[in-house]
C-alpha cells in the first residue's frame, strides 16, 4: 500500500502470492436510452496504453512519480477545456484544494438496486441451515480424521502433496458420515475442496485445494446443497485497485475464468471502494480464506443467492471525498455547497472518459466514425510526447521506423495491451485488413472510443446550451416521457425546470433540440467529417443509435465539514476495513495547521464525483492541473 501504513499486520488486505502455485462485455444500444440511469460511465486511458483500464471516477498519479518530472510528462495531457466542459451553474467564489492527494480521501459505497449501501462490515461465513440443523447432534470435527489424514491434508494445503489431492475412503458409507468428512477437511484445512468419488465399488472423498489443478478441471463438480442459492455473493473491499484489476486477481486465485464474476458497476482505481459482486458455485469458505492471501482487496458480507449481478442494475454510488488544504473561508464553503445540494452541477463527462495522454480517445472515436482505419492505426501506434513507459516508446519508435507489426510487437512485454492486441492483429491478418485486425481488441474497448467521442460532443453542446440559455427551461428544450424524448413548447417550458431538461448523444435513433442547439449538432459533427443523419455504420458495432442524458444533476444525502489536523500523512476517513479491525477514527485538532473539507453525497449511475467537485472548487479536475498544483504545494 503505497501511502498508508499496514492497515493489519494479521490479516493484511493485500495481495500475497504464496497462495498460489507458479506455472499456474457494455453492448451498442439497439434503442434510445437514457444514459446516465443504467450504469456507469466507462473510460479509457489515452490511446489504449498497456496501464491498467479504470472505468469510473477518475486518475490520478500514485505518488511513485517524483512530482516535477510527471507535472512534466502531463504537459500533453488534456484540460477540461478541451473536451467541451466549460460552464458552471453557481455564482459563488471557487477556491483551491487538492483533490485525491492521497487514495483514502476518496471513498466510494455502491448503492444496490433496493437502495441500502453497500458496506463490509462482517467476515464470518453464512451457515447452510441443513448443516446448522446436524452440528448440534454430530461429532466434533477431531473425531472423523485420523491423524495420518490430517498431515495429509496440512501438506496438501501448503501445496506440499505431489499428488494433488488426497483420497479417503469412507467405509461407514452414509450420508451422514460423508457430511462429517466433507465439513471436517473445509473447516480445519481452509483453501481445500472437496467431492466424492466412487472407485471399485467403494466410495471416497477427494480433496484437493481450491486454487490447485483439480479445482481447475472440475471447479464446480463438488457437493452443492439443493437448498443453497447458486451465487455467492460478497462485498469486495479494494483500495487502489480498479474492478477488473480485482476480478483478475480473484479469478486468478480462485482457478475461475473472470466471467464467472458478475457486478453493478466498476469502480475507481484511486479510491477505497465497496461494491458487491456475485460469483457462480463458489463457497464463502474458499471466498473468505483468500483473505489472508490478498492485499488492497477484502471479503466478507458473503450470502447465497439464485442470480446474478447485471451491469447497471444498482441505484447509483455514496461518495465521501476530502479535499486538502483548501483555500476558501467556511463562508465560502457553505455557500459552495448549498448550492451543490440546491442546485446541482453541469453533468460533464469527466476528465477519466477521455485519457491521459496527448493523443485522446475521442480522436480515435472519431476516426472510427470517418471509417479511416489508416488513421486509427495512425493514432494508436504512432510516437507521442507525455506520460509513456520505456517499452511503449520504443514500440512506437520501432512502428514509426519500420511499420512492421512484428517488429514493434518485440518490444511489449505485455501484448495484451491495446497497442499489442493491434498489432498481434496486423501481423496475423495483414496492414491491408485493419478492420479485422483492430477487431482482436476487446469489444467493451473498441467502443469507449467511439463513446468517448460521443461525450466530447455531448460536453461542447450542454456548454453550449447553458451559455445560450441558462439554468431554464425553453421552448425548443427536450425532456422526457418514460424512455421517449419530446420537445417542449412555450407554454410547457414554463411548467418545467432545467433539472428536466435531457440533451442527446448523437445517434440515428434520438431527436434533436429544435431551437439553434440542435443544428449546433450538424454543424459540429459536419466539421468532424460526419453526417448526423447516416450514424449507421459499415461495421454494426460501430453504429450509435444514441442516447439521452440529464443537463444537470442534484446530489443526494449532502453533507460536508471543514476539518483540521496537524499530520498530513493520516487518513481523514474511517474505512469499513479499520472498523471491522477496531482502529479507532481519525481525531482532529480544531487549532490543526492544516485545513481540508470533507463532504459526502450520492449520485445516480454514470455520473461523475469529480464533476461536483469541479462545481464546489471551480477549479480544473484534470491531471494536468492537479498535478500542477501539486507540485507547486509540494515544493
Amino acid at each position: 500500500m503505497a501511502e498508508t501504513e499496514p492497515v493489519s499486520n494479521a490479516t493484511p488486505v493485500g495481495e500475497k502470492r504464496t497462495c498460489l502455485q507458479d506455472g499456474d462485455e457494455e453492448t451498442p444500444a439497439k434503442k434510445p436510452k437514457v444514459d446516465g440511469e443504467n450504469g456507469n460511465a466507462p473510460n479509457t486511458d489515452g490511446g489504449g496504453g498497456c496501464g491498467e483500464e479504470e472505468e469510473q471516477e477518475g486518475q490520478a498519479s500514485d505518488g511513485e512519480e517524483d512530482g516535477e518530472s510527471f507535472a512534466d510528462m502531463m504537459k500533453h495531457g488534456l484540460t477540461e477545456t478541451d473536451v467541451g466542459i466549460l460552464k458552471y451553474v453557481s455564482d459563488h467564489e471557487g477556491f483551491s484544494g487538492i483533490l485525491k492527494e492521497r487514495y483514502s480521501d476518496f471513498v466510494v459505497h455502491e448503492i444496490n438496486k433496493q437502495g441500502k449501501m453497500v458496506h463490509l462490515d462482517d467476515l464470518s461465513i453464512p451457515a447452510d441451515s441443513e448443516e446448522a440443523a446436524q452440528s448440534e447432534q454430530q461429532p466434533s470435527d477431531c473425531d472423523v480424521l485420523t491423524e495420518e489424514q490430517k498431515k495429509q491434508l496440512g501438506e496438501l494445503q501448503l501445496f506440499k502433496n505431489k499428488e494433488g489431492n488426497v483420497s479417503i475412503e469412507v467405509k461407514d458409507d452414509t450420508k451422514e458420515k460423508r457430511t462429517l468428512v466433507h465439513k471436517a477437511i473445509k473447516t480445519q484445512f481452509p483453501g481445500l475442496e472437496t467431492k466424492t468419488e466412487e472407485k471399485e465399488g467403494h466410495k471416497f472423498i477427494v480433496a484437493y485445494h481450491a486454487a490447485g489443478k483439480k479445482a481447475l478441471a472440475a471447479p464446480r463438480k463438488h457437493f452443492w446443497p439443493k437448498n443453497r442459492g447458486s451465487y455467492c455473493h460478497f462485498a469486495l473491499y479494494k483500495e487502489n485497485k480498479d474492478t477488473m484489476d480485482a476480478i483478475n486477481v480473484l479469478s486468478k486465485f480462485l482457478r475461475l475464468r473472470p466471467n464467472m464474476f458478475s457486478y453493478m458497476g466498476t469502480k475507481d482505481k484511486r479510491a477505497i471502494t465497496v461494491q458487491e459482486i456475485a460469483v457462480l458455485k463458489i463457497t464463502a469458505e474458499r471466498l473468505a480464506h483468500l483473505n489472508k492471501c490478498l492485499m488492497n482487496l477484502k471479503l466478507g458480507n458473503f450470502c447465497y443467492k439464485n442470480h446474478p449481478l447485471k451491469l447497471g442494475e444498482l441505484q447509483g454510488n455514496h461518495f465521501t471525498v476530502v479535499i486538502r488544504n483548501i483555500s476558501g473561508t467556511d463562508e465560502q464553503v457553505h455557500q459552495a455547497m448549498g448550492s451543490l445540494k440546491q442546485t446541482g452541477f453541469i453533468n460533464y463527462y469527466g476528465m477519466q472518459r477521455f485519457g491521459t495522454t496527448a493523443v485522446p480517445t475521442q480522436q480515435v472515436g472519431r476516426a472510427i466514425l470517418r471509417n479511416d482505419w489508416n488513421q486509427v492505426v495512425d493514432l494508436i501506434l504512432k510516437p507521442r510526447p507525455g506520460a509513456e513507459k520505456e517499452y511503449l516508446v520504443r514500440c512506437r519508435e520501432e512502428w514509426a521506423k519500420t511499420q512492421d507489426p512484428e517488429a514493434a510487437l518485440k518490444k511489449l512485454p505485455n501484448k495484451r495491451c491495446v497497442e499489442g492486441q493491434l498489432l498481434r492483429g496486423l501481423s496475423m491478418y495483414g496492414k491491408k485488413n485493419i478492420v479485422t485486425s483492430f477487431g482482436l481488441i476487446p469489444r467493451n474497448t473498441r467502443l469507449m472510443y467511439v463513446h468517448s467521442y460521443q461525450s466530447v460532443v455531448w460536453n461542447t453542446m450542454v456548454s453550449r446550451r447553458i451559455e445560450t440559455f441558462g439554468l431554464k427551461a425553453v421552448e425548443g428544450d427536450l425532456v422526457l416521457r418514460g424512455t421517449t424524448a419530446r420537445v417542449l413548447t412555450a407554454e410547457e417550458a414554463e411548467s418545467h425546470s432545467i433539472h428536466d431538461i435531457v440533451m442527446p448523444l448523437p445517434g440515428y435513433d434520438v431527436i434533436y433540440p429544435s431551437h439553434h442547439i440542435g443544428e449546433g449538432y450538424r454543424e459540429l459533427l459536419s466539421a468532424d467529417g460526419l453526417d448526423l443523419d447516416n450514424m449507421r455504420h459499415k461495421v454494426k458495432d460501430y453504429s450509435l443509435a444514441g442516447a439521452y442524458r440529464r443537463v444537470i444533476i442534484r446530489p443526494t444525502d449532502v453533507s460536508w465539514e471543514v476539518i483540521h489536523y496537524d499530520d498530513p500523512r493520516i487518513s481523514l476517513v474511517h474505512s469499513d476495513f479499520e472498523k471491522l479491525e477496531n482502529k479507532p477514527a481519525p481525531v482532529f485538532n480544531k487549532d490543526g495547521k492544516y485545513r481540508s473539507l470533507r463532504m459526502e453525497f450520492s449520485l445516480p449511475p454514470s455520473t461523475y464525483a469529480t464533476m461536483a467537485i469541479r462545481e464546489v472548487l471551480k477549479l480544473d479536475t484534470s491531471i494536468k492541473k492537479q498535478t500542477q498544483l501539486n507540485t507547486v504545494w509540494f515544493n
